[in-house]
């Protein structure tokens, strides 16, 4: 506390007493004597103040340092009243702040002097003395409120007995943001006008303090809440990139709008365009499969200019917002959120960035439905010409066999040559269309598998046997390392002879007269790893990207010159995939080649 009289009751009596003693008619070496007296108790005096006001500005120092170690609004709330407590030695000490848009007064923060906080009925103070320091923007200091005619008629002075009153505002860009109360109910004048001017002084530090805690934790929460959204959107983005069609991304938007959003309901309108009219149709909500009019009111605005809009609610109507979900040339859709109540401006954001997300989905599935549209139709086109195919090829290879094996007389040998290229030619086209009609059954899903458990060292025996002939004429070796004692693996037995079949007669095509051929076997954690090495003319860097890809064949004569049509590895890769392993390779120019597959162990 700062009182100067209260802190020096005898030395102002003395003073008193030696200023009277002055004024009588005393002896003149006794009046010297008065008049020297009195002028050192007044330089004594001015030394104790001057003292006791040091004291003061020293404390708030202290007091001003604590308050900027913290910007949690809470703790410098409590930080300020314990401060305000520890300088006033009042009994209480409270702080309110004008807060909401109804500039309402609330209690933030209530401390006694054991810095303990307020609840409950020790929270009841003088709303006359805090109304006026509120209205007037000046601070308020009474040394009895119960004797204080401004005061001791109001209710809460009289029921609660409070007396030293003291009341300061605090101010924050030219505003009074709320005020500091400090009281004690049990004694009297325990406060004075330097108090009040000190607590004035230090209520304008809390109040910079105060702001600055305000506007650390809105922007604490303000990041917080991008964050969460960015987090929000990222998700949705996720499942977005899991959807196949049109209707589950419109779903799926909906639901999202509708959870980040204070929205009670949420509709999505498309466009489209046929036979050169437009048409705008609800896909998801209420009303589906209604078709709106261009000029309908909530359209109209964000289709001539392509830009979001906030409708107030009016009329009985809702509040909603129309945003536009904008393709890359026009909009192809608008998404409509309603309310009983106005929109905050988050909201309005919030779904801008929801339509452009769902806008990027909009334009994949789309590629992706024509895709799929357009594989089916090649996988149709296929089906159909195969089959038309087979038929005439079979009778083609049939007869000419019949032919070869002299059926019908005997032929020269410059016949059988000829009917050795049509035979050769025929196979070619026949192993085209196996090819072709393997692609197509993998693509649309309508391969039928039979897996059971396979050894791997009988798969290539047999895969080898039936390779015989061609491998001997070129005089080509190979060798297997396949223990007979592997565990089995599942896989259709059809399927593996085929995926066997197409990666020796890859090896032995591009293998040099003579060559040898290396095929292994080994159980590599839950599947069996199979490679086929040869010693062929490898593959260069440029064309191992488009290996597997259907139709691809290198450009070197070594290539061209053999007989193909870029399918067999295609279809290696997807017969292998299909029976849930994975195929890949390993070359260098000159240096051969080895491929590998992998099956999953029974």
């Amino acid at each position: 506390m700062f009182n100067n009289e209260s802190s020096n009751p005898n030395l102002g009596k003395l003073l008193d007493a030696m200023a009277g003693l002055r004024s009588q008619k005393l002896p003149r070496g006794a009046q010297k004597y008065v008049e020297k007296a009195l002028k050192s108790l007044e330089g004594v005096i001015q030394e104790v103040t001057s003292g006791e006001e040091q004291t003061r500005l020293a404390a708030l120092y202290r007091v001003s340092q604590v308050l900027g170690t913290s910007l949690d609004l809470d703790e410098v709330l409590n930080q300020v009243m314990d401060a305000v407590i520890g300088l006033t030695e009042a009994e209480r000490g409270f702080l309110m702040l004008v807060e909401g848009d109804t500039k309402e007064l609330n209690v933030r923060a209530g401390r006694n002097l054991e810095q303990e906080t307020l609840e409950g009925e020790a929270m009841e103070v003088s709303r006359t003395v805090i109304r006026t320091v509120l209205d007037s923007g000046s601070g308020v200091v009474t040394t009895n409120a119960l004797k204080d005619p401004r005061f001791s008629g109001q209710e809460s002075v009289v029921f609660f007995a409070l007396r030293s009153i003291m009341c300061a505002p605090m101010r924050a860009r030219g505003e009074v943001i709320g005020v500091i109360y400090v009281d004690n109910r049990a004694q009297a004048g325990l406060f004075t006008d330097e108090d009040l001017e000190m607590l004035s002084a230090f209520a304008s530090q809390a109040a910079a303090a105060i702001e600055n805690a305000r506007l650390y934790t809105h922007t604490d929460q303000s990041l917080a809440d991008r964050v969460q959204e960015l987090e929000s959107l990222a998700r949705f983005a996720r499942v977005l990139n899991t959807q196949e069609n049109v209707n589950e991304v419109l779903e799926t938007t909906q639901k999202w709008a509708l959870e980040g959003t204070e929205a009670e309901e949420v509709w999505i309108a498309t466009l489209s365009r046929e036979n050169g009219r437009q048409t705008i149709t609800v896909a998801v909500g209420p009303d589906t499969g209604r078709e709106l009019a261009r000029d309908h009111h909530l359209l109209r605005p964000v289709l001539t200019g392509n830009t979001p809009h906030i409708f107030e609610p009016k009329n009985n109507e809702p509040a909603r917002m129309a945003v536009p979900i904008l393709g890359p040339e026009d909009t192809i859709g608008i998404l409509v959120a309603e309310s009983p109540n106005s929109f905050p401006v988050e909201d309005m954001q919030f779904l801008v960035r929801l339509a452009n997300q769902a806008a990027v989905a909009f334009g994949k599935v789309n590629l992706y439905e024509r895709v799929q549209e357009t594989k089916l139709e090649k996988a149709k086109f296929v089906s159909v010409v195969s089959h038309e195919l087979r038929i005439p090829m079979t009778s083609i290879m049939g007869y000419t066999d019949l032919l070869k094996q002299g059926t019908i007389g005997e032929i020269n040998e410059q016949q059988l040559k000829f009917l050795m290229v049509i035979r050769e030619n025929v196979g070619r086209m026949s192993a085209l269309i196996s090819d072709l009609s393997d692609i197509y059954k993998v693509e649309s899903g309508r391969l039928h598998l039979e897996p059971i458990a396979l050894p791997m060292r009988g798969m290539v025996e047999r895969a080898v046997e039936a390779h015989q002939e061609e491998l001997g004429k070129k005089s080509q070796k190979v060798s297997i390392h396949v223990a007979g004692d592997l565990p089995r693996f599942y896989g259709d037995p059809n399927r593996v002879e085929q995926i066997l079949a197409y990666l020796i007669d890859n090896a032995s095509r591009y293998s040099p007269k003579g060559g040898e051929i290396e095929i292994r076997g080994k159980v590599v954690g839950n599947v069996i790893h199979t490679s086929i090495k040869d010693q062929g003319i490898g593959i260069s860097k440029e064309d191992q990207a488009m290996l597997f890809t259907q139709f691809f064949r290198a450009e070197r004569p070594e290539v061209r010159e053999q007989k193909g049509w870029g399918l067999g590895l295609s279809v290696v890769k997807n017969l292998v995939g299909l029976m849930g392993g994975e195929v890949g390779f390993e070359s260098d120019l000159e240096m051969g080649s080895t491929f590998w597959f992998t099956l999953p162990l029974a």
